[in-house]
Parts: structure tokens; sequence; C-alpha cells
């Protein structure tokens, strides 16, 4: 029994909880195992114990890569070469060979001198762009509203002056850049895809805008690395844009299939980022058969642009049957094929009626993710999906947007 006057540590844990269950945005995990070699295939285990077996359709593993031979074999020779773990922080404990070959491998591929690694894509972002406001005092930082939450974060930690500009807006982002005094230091951050809304930003004119108003340019790649550009670096290789970008930042968790995170940019960038960022210093280096995956997963995709090919033609595939069975589609001119629902609890419901009735596995997009009245559910159709597993998809979709009463768009003909 609680003593009077005493905080109730757990009625407060509790109450957190219920207010998302009471918002309709409460997660359950799904228990599942994924199945060698048989990507987008996975076995769920229920609560009774029981199994059943499903199709994964919103993997961030966007090719397939984390079951791929290629990279399966480099992690697993790297073990029995090297070991399991690295041993400590870079600093203390020095480097695995595979971490410098790699750092090389992607400042080469986004055509940057240097490259630094870090634990996860969130810890690449929120520690550069902290530290960047260490390193450069005074700097002013122009954030595009619908920015990752890690750069968010990290913009926010470092305590500088920093403006949103509403989202790939650039008569406002000017605006912003030309009210600011012209001998501040000043950094654009925005991302390249994003992942919500499957829009891509303007890269041509924000480089732009930042070169007139002298600032440094930061972009997000971590929804399009591995996807777009001839070799897979990105959009900004894609659109011959490369040599704009001052901070490239990017992820080895999605299209390269293993995990991770890193920035590539001028060595001296490179130098500071590594002497000054927490982030960096004070983690745990990457496993070593992370690292060497990543590197063979990264020279995979250099040299095979018939998976992007495969990838793109997928999402437009999927794209148009929703859209020829009145499935209102978001508009999306990427990968991402985003599906509006409008309601958290009719999103869950949907959810989970696709998992436990059709096998389909599908997360709720809800608050904060995205807007109220926005929820939705995204699909990330991969080269291994095929075209019965679209059928299955279709029909089930189409189904339960019937008997959940969803708010459809006319069907094509």
């Amino acid at each position: 029994m609680r003593a009077a006057g005493l905080f109730d540590y757990k009625a407060a844990f509790q109450s957190s909880v219920e207010q998302v269950k009471g918002e309709g945005r409460y997660r359950v995990f799904a228990d599942l195992k994924r199945v060698r070699g048989e990507f987008p295939k996975a076995v769920r285990r229920r609560e009774d114990g029981t199994s059943q077996d499903v199709i994964v359709w919103c993997s961030n593993d966007y090719l397939g890569m984390g079951q791929h031979p290629v990279v399966l074999e480099a992690m697993k020779a790297e073990v029995d070469a090297v070991g399991a773990g690295a041993g400590g922080t870079r600093n203390i404990s020095g480097t695995t060979r595979s971490a410098v070959d790699l750092e090389a491998e992607l400042a080469s591929w986004h055509q940057k001198e240097a490259a630094l690694l870090f634990t996860s894509g969130y810890v690449a972002n929120e520690a550069t762009l902290t530290t960047l406001q260490r390193i450069l005092p005074g700097l002013i930082t122009f954030s595009d509203a619908l920015n990752h939450a890690s750069m968010i974060a990290g913009i926010r930690n470092g305590g500088g002056e920093r403006h949103i500009f509403a989202h790939n807006d650039l008569e406002h982002l000017e605006a912003l850049l030309a009210a600011a005094p012209a001998d501040a230091p000043k950094l654009v951050a925005f991302e390249s895809v994003y992942s919500m809304d499957g829009d891509i930003a303007d890269i041509a004119g924000t480089i732009a805008l930042a070169k007139k108003y002298n600032a440094l340019t930061y972009l997000d790649e971590v929804h399009a690395v591995g996807l777009y550009g001839a070799t897979g670096a990105g959009v900004a290789e894609r659109d011959g844009l490369l040599d704009g970008i001052d901070i490239v930042e990017c992820t080895l968790g999605k299209a390269i299939g293993v995990m991770g995170g890193y920035i590539a940019a001028d060595a001296v960038i490179i130098d500071a980022v590594r002497s000054w960022a927490a982030g960096f210093i004070f983690t745990t280096s990457l496993p070593p058969a992370l690292t060497a995956g990543a590197l063979a997963s990264v020279r995979h995709l250099k040299a095979h642009p018939e998976l992007r090919d495969a990838h793109q033609e997928r999402a437009a595939t999927l794209k148009a049957r929703f859209t020829a069975a009145g499935i209102p589609v978001l508009p999306s001119v990427s990968h991402i094929v985003p599906v509006h629902v409008g309601d958290p609890v009719h999103c869950k419901m949907i959810s989970d009626m696709l998992l436990d009735q059709h096998g389909v596995y599908v997360q709720p997009i809800n608050y904060p993710t995205v807007p109220k009245g926005t929820e939705r559910l995204r699909f990330t159709p991969s080269p291994n999906h095929t075209d019965a597993m679209m059928d299955d998809l279709v029909r089930a979709m189409d189904a339960l947007w019937t008997h959940c009463n969803v708010v459809r768009l006319p069907a094509v003909a």
C-alpha cells in the first residue's frame, strides 16, 4: 500500500500507457521470424503459441539485402576471422579493418573525401547536427518542417538558433535565409525522400539557395541510398548534384540491409566531427560482422542497377493496383506507397485484421509520426514481392475497406 504523500511512480507510467491506448495508437510488436533466403516471407508466433505464415509489406530492408547470400557470407566470414565484438570505442580499442574499408567505400560512393560510421542513422544525425553547432559558434540551422525526429533532436540539442521552413517550400526558406545576418554561419538541413508521404525534395533548388546565402547543405538520404542513382548513392547522385551537398547522412539499416549510420563529407569536416561528437566518441563501435556485411552490400548494390529498376517497377505496380481498386493511395513520386485511412482506431483495426485474417503484415502509422487525421498504412514493396503476393494483398485490402467502411477513391476501370 502506498504511503500517503509519496509519489506513485508505477501509476504515472501506467497513465502514460493508457493515454496512448486511449488515443488508439498503442502498438503491439509482431513476433516475427524471417525465413532466410525467402524474404519477404516470415513466420509469426501468436500469443497462444501457434505459428502463422505472413508476408512482410512494411520492411525498410527495401531490396532484401539483409537476406542476400553475398551479405550473409561476408558476415559469417568476418565472425570466423576476427570474432563477434568490436571491443569498445574506436578511440580506445582501435578500429576493425572492415570499418576502415567501409568508410572508404562510402566516401567514394558519395564522391566525398571521407566518411564516418555511427551505430545508427539516428545517432549519425543527432550527434552530427549537435556537434556542428559546437564547431561553428553562432550557427543558424534551417530545417525542413518534416525532417526526421533524429534531425530535430540534433538541432535542438545543439542549442543554437534554428528556423523551421514549410515542407519543401523554397520561397519560405529563402525568406528565412535572407532575414538572417549575412556574416553568420548557416546550415540547411533536409531530406531527399520523405518516407511518410513519399515525396522528394528539390535538391537543386535548395543547393542554389544555400550557395546564394553562403550556407552549408546537410542532406539525409536514408530512404534513398541504395535505391536511386546509377550506382545507388541516392537522389543527389540521380540528379547529378553530389558536389553541391556538403554533408550527406545515410543509414546502413534500410536498403543496405544491415545496421548503422554514417556521414560523408570533406575530410576536414569528418575529422572535426570525429574529434568532437560525443555520440561517436563514447559509443562502442559496430561489430565487425556488420561492417563487413555492409561493405559487401554496398559493393553489390553499386554493381547491380537492375535491383533498383525492379524496385521502382514493383512500387509503381502496387500503386496502380491499389488505385484501380479504389484504395486511397497518397501522392508519392518515390518507392513509398502510403495508403490513407485518416483515423487511428480504424488504421490499427485494419492492420490487425490484415495480419490475423490474411497473413499480411503492415504497421499502422499514427501520430506523432504523422499528423492526426492523416493516419495511414505504409507499404514498401520490394523486388521480391511477386504478382501473386500483390493479388492477395489487394483482395484483402478491398475486402477490409468495405468491411470497415473506409472512404475510397473512385475505382479505375
